[in-house]
């Protein structure tokens, strides 16, 4: 497990939330912005990080506008891994 990549993911609750959302499907900047009722540079930014820490990947990297994203086998272990941390503690 990559403690720093959980650590990474956990000191922002945006990009949990991100990392959920696209477990869940596909989905774009735009969408994921109106879905948690946020700002798109938000999201942009925050996408930004995950698909640097190889936690999401982008499913139309040729694309300017109307990207796709969705979560990688590495985001989805990172967030089951989270899953179980924040269940223990209750």
């Amino acid at each position: 497990m990559d403690w720093n990549s959980v650590s990474f993911v956990m000191s922002g609750k945006l990009r949990i939330r991100i990392l959920i959302e696209l477990k869940n499907g596909q989905k774009t900047p735009s969408e994921l912005a109106a879905i948690l009722k946020i700002p798109r540079s938000h999201v942009s930014k925050t996408i930004k990080e995950l698909e640097e820490k190889e936690l999401i990947r982008c499913l139309t990297p040729d694309r300017r506008k109307m990207k796709f994203y969705i979560i990688s086998d590495t985001g989805k272990e990172i967030l089951s891994h989270i899953s179980n941390i924040t269940s223990d503690k209750k």
